[in-house]
């Protein structure tokens, strides 16, 4: 019998960058990207882990990015929805294609596309050990993807919210533009909020404090690295109560 290793977390959100599915392309989704997403997934649902995924849709229209411009600020986030829509269809394929079973379920009913979110299918299909990838944000304008994964994340009754990034945890400012930068191990949901430092927006920060679910940012770009988190090693920063 193979001794599966102990698990620091058991039922996780992971929130994947619309930007983060580029890969080294300057816009769209790159399958090379996807699919090294879609294996470090597979790896942990292998070891027993409930995942649940939220991607953003910034690799192919940002919302916001058009009302700065003066457009409607509700049409163009709307926009932005059907964006992660094809990333959700997307990064499914990969899923399938590394053997995982996995749905989509968009906040925004589009039945010919994909499932519709209900608590029930959420329930149904993580009971199943499928791996769940949401669609369409909250559903409305003017919310986040960020906050789109909060509430997912209290809805599934989340160990952990789990967010790639660019770098390998939190710092006390860009790390890229500051040398200087300090890098937390752990911090509190509470000086995220005081300090205003740019992890998720607000409204998704303290969702998550509110439930008490700890946030895990780490390097999207470290192959492994989710697994090696979930088994209480790698290298994040942990945001807790």
């Amino acid at each position: 019998m193979t001794h599966k290793p102990d698990l620091k977390f058991k039922r996780v959100l992971f929130k994947v960058s619309g930007e983060a599915l580029m890969g080294d392309q300057g816009f769209g989704i790159d399958p090379k990207t996807t699919a090294r997403i879609a294996q470090d997934i597979s790896n942990a649902v292998k070891l027993g882990v409930r995942v649940a995924v939220v991607v953003g849709g910034g690799n192919i229209f940002r919302g916001v990015a058009l009302a700065a411009k003066g457009a409607d600020r509700v049409t163009g986030d709307h926009m932005g929805m059907l964006a992660t829509v094809m990333n959700a269809m997307a990064l499914k394929m990969a899923l399938t294609e590394a053997g995982v079973k996995a749905c989509v379920l968009s906040a925004i009913a589009m039945p010919e596309f994909c499932e519709t979110f209900s608590q029930r299918a959420l329930d149904q299909h993580l009971d199943a050990g499928n791996v769940v990838v949401f669609a369409a944000g909250t559903g409305n304008p003017y919310f986040t993807t960020d906050t789109g994964a909060a509430l997912r994340a209290c809805e599934m009754k989340a160990d952990a919210l789990f967010k790639g990034t660019q770098v390998d945890g939190i710092y006390s400012a860009d790390p890229k533009k500051d040398p200087n930068a300090t890098r937390y191990e752990n911090i509190t949901h509470a000086q995220i909020i005081e300090q205003g430092l740019e992890v998720m927006d607000l409204s998704a920060v303290t969702l998550t404090k509110d439930a008490n679910i700890p946030i895990v940012v780490f390097s999207l770009h470290q192959k492994g690295e989710f697994v090696k988190i979930l088994q209480g090693e790698g290298r994040c920063t942990i945001v807790s109560n």
